[in-house]
């Protein structure tokens, strides 16, 4: 198989998930030539709203996998990811990203990602989503204890 057979079953997993009452999103997960993961958009079949393709197949491929860590894989969208997405892809450490749609496409059919990059760029203070700096001196202590960890698991 190659790029485009990853794509295309991405794709396809987009249009199967619609049937199942999901998003028009799917994800595949690719080690070595092979399929190790994939899965459509789950949010509204899940009530949980950070159940996209992308996520829901990261976690699929790194229990089966057995690793946190997915270098050596590569992640074939439907769509460009959005910011959480993206961020699990960067956490998984995927070595590379394809996708189909792209995020104009995406905002076209009602779903927008530009207003969550907008307020990351902005001072936490200045953000829709009130937030607040709380107990920083006693959350420090979680830090120090890792920091000093000699057996912690890096990630």
């Amino acid at each position: 198989m190659d790029k485009q057979d990853f794509m295309r079953r991405a794709i396809d997993l987009s249009i199967e998930n619609i049937e199942k009452g999901g998003g028009p999103f799917g994800a595949v997960i690719v080690k070595n030539g092979e399929i190790v993961a994939e899965s459509g958009n789950s949010v509204t079949l899940d009530n949980d709203p950070t159940a996209h393709a992308e996520v829901n197949t990261i976690r699929k491929a790194a229990k089966k996998l057995g690793t946190f860590d997915l270098s050596g894989c590569e992640i074939y969208s439907s769509c460009e990811p959005c910011p959480m997405c993206l961020g699990a892809i960067y956490w998984a450490k995927i070595d590379s990203l394809y996708f189909g749609n792209n995020k104009v496409d995406a905002d076209k059919i009602g779903f927008s990602d530009k207003f969550i990059y907008d307020e990351i760029d902005k001072d936490f203070t200045q953000r829709y989503l009130k937030t607040e700096s709380l107990m920083r001196d006693e959350a420090l202590e979680a830090f120090k204890r890792w920091k000093e960890k000699d057996d912690k698991i890096e990630y």
